[in-house]
């Protein structure tokens, strides 16, 4: 009989005794217990120490203490294996003994060896999460695992599967089959690899102890995506590995791939991790078609183990893990919510409580004095910026302040870097030599980082699920706090941040979106499904049905899909867009197209064309191309620059911005050049625009919400109240004092029915006379996405009202619109005649001729294979494809309900403009649930300046800024009453 957990443990404990004793119990320099373990598990040694295994062996088996021994240093719960144990193994309370009893003997020494030492910290053998997942995995359950980073997530979903795989090779007198058992699906190849290396020390340390049991055994795994060379490619067809790690893209490419796929067959596991991630866009809509169809291929059903950071709503999430039953009918699963197992240390932090008047170099030295000690503070440090060119800035002006940082020490990581400048940071980001790294996205998922112990977010993230899910990346140590400091820099982010990091500490998570019915990831299955053989249509339908985003796809919707796959249209295949699929009746047996696996009569689709796989194989994918336009005036094609395309999405003609140093007024774009003419004109849309995230809807209401709660306040007891209540969030003084004079001199000024609530929209509306323009500030906390769809529905009553051009610039907080001074609209009159069952046709008219349609119609045409990448050796460049985009738009947009220009507008309209979002406000503004309020001002009002500039950088304000807003801000004190020098003291 196999020995019980508690005798492994006393063993282990024993063990490490010994070891103490024979090495002399040394330390490190410090006097604090060596942490480094031993080899990296990047290197693959089987004895590498859990902490080195971190998040691979992931979230390494135990680094979560559950708050057990709170006051212990952070370094002595990540004490090298020669040390002894801090508690007595017969004493210590196990919780999940039962749990380690589900696992082979040899399965279970190897973890007791290498996690014993933390049995005291997690009350087992277990994380939280571990302890829930790994019986439900061993019973064959699907599962979503919710837990943040570092609390063994990895390891909760793949111990169950390896113990699985070792025990049947051990049992079967030849061993596993050459084939398939488990898929683990990674949104990022460096995940990917990452997970390859680490899981390399489970299997090596546990094959090592079967070994020596005389149990020769074997479990292989390998990995595979787009840089994987063709020489592994045929290897894995001769020894292929058990495990296999992939990314979504090459999943769908197998599941074609006429040898490989039969490997799949045996697939009993498929692990998804960073659902999340995947889940709000056409990444994770392909990759839940992917698995239907790994579903249909497989002999058995297999089970479906989603991994996911903190997220909401949890429900939805697992859904869209296990799809749908042939009954219409969620399939059944287990939901493992561990989200809020670690311990955060939140603070929101400002350099100054006064961001107006305090001169721009005082802030910068604030912020830079205040980074540099956190730094020094700690091991290693990642910052987060919502910019690429914010992390180069950081990172920039960090080594021209201190001689601290160099190359050696400090690094920036984004996506624009080369691969080789990035796998140069993430390595010394694992290895923890260096102390500073800025980055902007590229880092929020993938690699461990077992030395980070501090994230700094430099402005606001923009959501809370993203605030934790980058603060999360701290904190590997076993039994250490997650801590993380963000540093707001100009006011309006300062309110976002406050609610933020309460809301975050209160375990307040916003929604992921799941986009549905996408026509052109539709396109591209139903076409890799005709390829692999002649099907029954009501299969491939039933298959699509069965993915969570399709669960509603209407009769219509497919025939619309069809209709395009078979070019069923006048005058399509002379535009060299060709049928993909044909769709017919079986004949009867004397016919000329019988199949006689099928019923006489059964409506059939197959491929149309023999470069049919080649054309899938090599165009197969979601993520869309981009490229930057060359900027040239109209006059004399000056060039002056260059602007990446997203960046056009936010520009309507007449738009100013800034290149170069100089203002430019866009006019119109052909393929790839903009046309622009030279200007004085203020900038209306910040260079920056295009790479800040959007604030998310949810947060965005609980914004809202916060302005409601502090009025009330604030008019019942005035500042003081407000100060007090503020000092409960997790806020400096700093902050309390700028947010209670920011409201209070808005309220002074115009009036508390000034400020946006989740009841009320202010319409603030001002006379230019310098530059005759009359401007409307809209405040509404909804989020850009929200504020960008309600914007274009106003601006384009206000344009026919008024006959006159509407200039736009949105923000997260509201959008402002302006228009000569000679025209007037009534725009909260507008704002209330609005039809929230309009909304769609209306915004579909909005879109009519801008950049936008012209650019999502060439992104949707490529996924749907209208527009081919790659054919025939040639690969068409992103501007190469915009060129033949808008050759078809036209011809598109006079077809009937076209598939592919639908769904472009579909994409835009409920996913880019927030189209449910919009509809449920306006119906709150109908049924009188939100007010319309008009204030007619000399001046913007305070929670306005930042929608009348529209230029606030996301690291320091810009000169030109700071001295508008303190004229904005001079103008407001002057009609208060109060003195400049006042209004700073006001807070005391």
């Amino acid at each position: 009989m196999p020995p019980s957990g508690r005798e492994l443990l006393r063993r282990v404990a024993a063990d490490a005794v010994a070891a103490d004793v024979d090495d002399g119990g040394a330390d490190t320099d410090d006097g604090t217990a060596a942490d480094d373990g031993g080899a990296d598990a990047d290197e693959g040694a089987a004895d590498a120490a859990p902490v080195d295994v971190a998040e691979g062996v992931a979230d390494s088996g135990a680094s979560v203490a559950t708050g057990r021994d709170e006051d212990a240093p952070a370094d002595a719960t990540r004490a090298s294996d020669g040390d002894p144990f801090e508690f007595d193994p017969d004493a210590v309370d196990i919780a999940d003994e039962d749990v380690l009893d589900r696992l082979e003997p040899a399965v279970r020494e190897w973890w007791v060896e290498q996690f014993g030492r933390y049995v005291d910290q997690n009350g087992g053998f277990f994380t939280p999460p571990q302890r829930e997942a790994i019986p439900l995995v061993d019973e064959g359950e699907n599962a979503l695992v919710c837990a943040p980073t570092g609390s063994g997530k990895t390891l909760s979903s793949f111990t169950a599967i390896l113990n699985d795989l070792f025990r049947r090779s051990r049992e079967l007198e030849d061993g596993l089959d050459n084939s398939v058992y488990c898929l683990y699906i990674s949104p990022l190849k460096s995940l990917a690899n990452d997970i390859h290396r680490n899981l390399t020390v489970p299997l090596s340390g546990i094959s090592e102890r079967m070994e020596a049991r005389g149990e020769a055994v074997e479990v292989r795994q390998a990995i595979r995506h787009g840089d994987t060379d063709s020489a592994d490619r045929q290897r894995m067809l001769e020894e292929t590995p058990h495990v296999l790690n992939t990314t979504p893209e090459t999943l769908a490419i197998l599941l074609n791939a006429p040898k490989f796929r039969e490997k799949l067959r045996s697939v009993e596991y498929v692990v998804v991790d960073e659902i999340h991630s995947l889940a709000a866009n056409k990444r994770g809509t392909h990759l839940s078609v992917s698995l239907e169809r790994l579903e249909a291929l497989a002999e058995s059903s297999p089970t479906r183990i989603g991994c996911s950071a903190t997220v909401e709503p949890l429900s939805e999430m697992a859904e869209f893990l296990v799809g749908r039953d042939d009954d219409g009918d969620p399939r059944e699963h287990e939901i493992v919510d561990t989200r809020f197992v670690r311990d955060f240390d939140l603070q929101l932090e400002c350099p100054t409580d006064d961001l107006i008047h305090t001169p721009r170099s005082a802030i910068q030295s604030g912020f830079y004095e205040r980074l540099h000690e956190l730094v020094e503070s700690h091991r290693n440090t990642l910052v987060f910026t919502n910019t690429r060119s914010g992390a180069e800035r950081v990172l920039e002006n960090l080594r021209e302040r201190f001689d601290d940082y160099d190359e050696g020490n400090s690094g920036c990581h984004h996506g624009s870097l080369s691969k080789e400048r990035r796998q140069l940071v993430e390595e010394g980001l694992k290895d923890g030599s260096l102390d500073v790294v800025t980055t902007s996205t590229s880092l929020e998922l993938g690699i461990d980082m077992p030395h980070l112990d501090l994230v700094v977010q430099v402005g606001s993230p923009k959501s809370v699920a993203s605030l934790l899910q980058r603060v999360g990346r701290a904190g590997h140590s076993l039994g250490q706090t997650v801590e993380g400091r963000v540093i707001a820099l100009d006011r309006d982010e300062l309110v976002e941040c406050a609610v933020m990091v309460e809301k975050a500490e209160s375990g307040f998570v916003d929604r992921v979106f799941v986009p549905e019915n996408a026509q052109d990831v539709a396109a591209q299955h139903v076409y890799g499904m005709a390829i692999n053989d002649v099907r029954r249509e009501a299969d491939v339908l039933g298959t699509l049905r069965r993915a969570y985003p399709y669960r509603n796809y209407a009769d219509d919707d497919w025939e619309r899909l069809l209709r395009y796959l078979t070019a069923d249209y006048d005058g399509l295949e002379s535009k060299n867009v060709y049928a993909k699929v044909w769709r017919d009746t079986n004949d009867p047996p004397d016919g000329e197209h019988h199949y006689e696996s099928f019923d006489v009569g059964e409506p059939l689709l197959g491929k149309r064309g023999r470069l049919a796989r080649v054309i899938y194989m090599t165009n197969v994918g979601t993520i869309p191309d981009s490229f930057t336009c060359e900027v040239v005036t109209r006059q004399g094609e000056e060039w002056v620059g260059t602007l990446d395309e997203d960046y056009l999405d936010t520009l309507e003609k007449g738009d100013v911005f800034v290149l170069g140093g100089d203002r430019f007024a866009y006019r119109y774009r052909r393929g790839s050049k903009v046309y622009v003419d030279r200007t004085s004109k203020q900038a209306t849309v910040p260079s920056w625009f295009s790479e800040r995230l959007p604030l998310s809807y949810d947060l965005g209401r609980e914004v809202a919400a916060f302005q409601a709660d502090l009025l009330e306040r604030l008019d019942a007891d005035g500042p003081p109240a407000v100060r007090e209540w503020l000092r409960g969030f997790p806020i400096d003084e700093n902050a309390v004092r700028a947010v209670t004079r920011l409201f209070d001199e808005q309220r002074r000024y115009a009036g508390a029915d000034s400020v946006a609530t989740d009841e009320r929209i202010v319409v603030e509306e001002t006379l230019d006379r310098e530059t005759y323009r009359r401007h409307f500030y809209v405040h509404s906390t909804y989020g850009r996405r929200f504020n960008d769809g309600l914007s274009r529905l106003v601006a384009l009553r206000c344009a026919n009202r008024s006959n006159a051009n509407v200039q736009i610039a949105v923000a997260d907080n509201g959008f402002s619109l302006s228009m000569p001074l000679n025209r007037k609209v009534d725009v909260s009159g507008v704002l209330r005649d609005l039809d929230p069952d309009a909304v769609r046709s209306d915004l579909r008219s909005a879109l009519q001729g801008t950049d936008l349609r012209k650019r999502y119609f060439r992104i949707n045409a490529t996924r749907a294979l209208m527009i081919l990448k790659r054919y025939k050796g040639y690969e068409k460049s992103a501007a190469e494809q915009q060129v033949s985009a808008e050759m078809l738009l036209s011809f598109a947009e006079d077809l009937e309900e076209f598939a592919v220009m639908e769904e472009t507008y579909r994409e835009i309209v409920e996913d880019k403009l927030n189209l449910a979002a919009v509809e449920a406000v306006l119906r709150e503004v109908r049924a009188g649930d939100v007010e319309i309020v008009t204030k007619r001002v000399d001046s913007p009002t305070p929670r306005a300046f930042g929608l009348a500039t529209l230029l606030a950088s996301d690291v320091v304000l810009a000169e030109d800024e700071s001295a508008v807003l303190q004229e904005f801000h001079e103008r407001v004190l002057e009609s208060i009453g109060d003195e400049a020098e006042d209004g700073r003291d006001f807070g005391t």
